[in-house]
């Protein structure tokens, strides 16, 4: 076996990586409406806060990770991640009935898995990045890909197992999910990994990037796209239901389901055909096409053509995070586990802000959906800006950088 083919199985622990934030992202959004409220009377604005509330400690684990992982090692790092997700996910079966009001015991069991989602977010990416392949958006692509196979897994999974067994045994269902990432951190135990930076050369750090223009654009962009994909993914189902009059497994695979499968074809299908695309353009094209989406599913007259626009959304946010990740590490080459870690506190904290922009904007016209997806658009058309800025205005000022913006080797 050759060095590059035991890296395969690095490859293959990341890509799991990917699945258990899916299942982190995923699975509780599915219990909010019926599951919590059966168990323990819980109403959806009370859970609410459980979203933003996860992708802040994703965030600050991120941030976290800038300094740890390069001090006990990305594997450990990520090792301590995947069993926090494992105990996180068991212990959301179990604290809410331990605690006096069940949605403390419910926000603790969350806090503990989306310490796992943070180190996933934070350190993964930088780990694929280093791995001794010729095509490297190609691959960050891939993993990235996982994320949506692992939400369609989640949707269909979850659905399936509701169906078969009834909602009252969602608890069964999540020590199924919490299996994923304890074997995943067994994994991590043995896959090869190797340094970002090599030749003895030392990373920016966290200072030396604030002080790089080009890190604040990428952040701004990252930011933009966590928010352009979970405004939908957040609010797909409950918006089939309540505003389309879809019941709910419907609305979770016509809406979610789909919108997962398109983004997972979207950053398959550029990662086989990475080395023909222009990923700046490619991303250009993903926001033009965002802002339809969102459009389409916030003003269509007909359920059919706005549960389309939901599933467009998938396809048009498809390569935005991992392409940002593509073209950053080309724009600033030292920038080490840091700039990755660094670059996905924006992301995490899009991935909460863009849900909530949604719910206020939709709370403001009468808890109508279809507003905060018109308003949604702030996002994708944000990111177009900067795109559009790094294409014509940075771009001709640094002909250091490929012209393509995407690795060449």
């Amino acid at each position: 076996m050759s060095v590059r083919d035991s890296y395969i199985h690095t490859m293959h622990a990341c890509n799991i990586s990917y699945v258990t934030q899916a299942i982190v992202n995923g699975f509780a959004p599915l219990l909010f409406t019926e599951c919590f409220k059966n168990a323990y009377g819980l109403e959806r604005g009370q859970l609410d806060p459980i979203i933003l509330g996860n992708f802040w400690v994703q965030m600050c684990v991120a941030f976290s990770c800038t300094k740890l992982a390069d001090k006990i090692s990305c594997r450990l790092t990520l090792i301590i991640g995947q069993f926090c997700s494992a105990v996180g996910l068991s212990l959301m079966t179990l604290l809410p009935e331990l605690f006096p009001n069940p949605l403390a015991g419910l926000t603790c069991a969350v806090a503990l898995y989306a310490v796992g989602g943070g180190v996933v977010e934070a350190v993964t990416s930088p780990v694929v990045e280093a791995c001794p392949f010729k095509r490297k958006a190609a691959a960050m692509s891939i993993v990235h890909s996982f994320y949506c196979w692992g939400l369609m897994i989640v949707v269909l999974g979850s659905t399936l197992f509701f169906y078969l067994f009834g909602v009252d045994n969602w608890r069964a269902l999540a020590l199924i999910w919490a299996a994923v990432p304890l074997i995943d951190g067994i994994y991590f135990m043995f896959v090869p990994m190797r340094p970002l930076i090599s030749d003895g050369k030392q990373g920016l750090g966290n200072i030396g990037l604030f002080r790089i223009p080009v890190f604040w654009l990428m952040a701004v962009m990252m930011l933009c796209a966590g928010a352009s994909e979970h405004c939908m993914t957040q609010w797909a189902s409950s918006f089939a239901e309540k505003e389309l009059n879809i019941k709910k497994s419907t609305g979770d695979l016509a809406g979610l389901c789909l919108f997962a499968l398109l983004m997972g074809l979207s950053r398959t299908l550029y990662a086989v055909f990475s080395t023909r695309l222009n990923l700046v353009n490619c991303l250009i094209a993903s926001c033009v096409l965002s802002i339809a989406a969102y459009l389409t599913a916030g003003l269509a007259p007909h359920p059919a053509l706005a549960l389309a626009g939901c599933a467009l959304c998938g396809w048009a946010a498809g390569i935005l995070w991992a392409g940002v990740f593509s073209m950053a590490s080309v724009a600033i080459p030292l920038g080490g586990t840091a700039m990755f870690a660094l670059l996905a506190l924006p992301g995490d904290f899009g991935c909460g802000l863009g849900p909530e922009y949604v719910k206020k904007v939709s709370s403001f016209f009468g808890g109508n959906l279809n507003a905060g997806f018109l308003a949604a658009t702030f996002f994708p058309a944000l990111m177009l800006g900067c795109l559009l800025y790094y294409k014509f205005g940075y771009l001709p000022r640094h002909k250091e950088i490929s012209p393509r913006g995407i690795p060449e080797g």
